[in-house]
């Protein structure tokens, strides 16, 4: 059974930095490109980034871009998203999610096959 497991979430002030790590098993994780996406509350689920499986192109969305930095390292089936400059804006729970390897839609959550449950990251002002 495919598995993802994020940790590294907790309570930081504003300027302070995270780092989230995200574990996969039971899936050939090599194959598989690796997003981080996150949800305010009351909000939907919106697209943070993405790092490919075989080149580790990553890509960012405008709002995180410069402040925060994904990452992998295939030998522990494990993505980092280092997030920097925090902001209260940034308060929300993140999820790891992969999907197969040249998959074209990466901001759209239909186009992910799994998920994990997420991990909380709050920052205060």
């Amino acid at each position: 059974e495919a598995q993802l497991v994020e940790s590294g979430g907790g309570l930081v002030q504003a300027g302070g930095s995270l780092r989230l790590s995200c574990a996969g098993s039971g899936f050939d994780f090599d194959d598989y490109a690796i997003g981080w996406f996150r949800q305010a509350p009351g909000k939907e689920r919106e697209w943070v980034s993405r790092i490919d499986s075989s080149d580790g192109r990553s890509y960012y969305a405008d709002s995180v871009k410069g402040r925060f930095t994904i990452s992998r390292d295939n030998a522990k089936n494990a993505v980092y998203l280092q997030m920097n400059t925090l902001k209260p804006v940034d308060t929300a729970v993140y999820y790891c999610a992969a999907q197969p390897s040249g998959s074209y839609y990466y901001t759209l959550t239909d186009f992910w096959d799994y998920w994990g449950k997420g991990t909380l990251v709050t920052v205060s002002s």
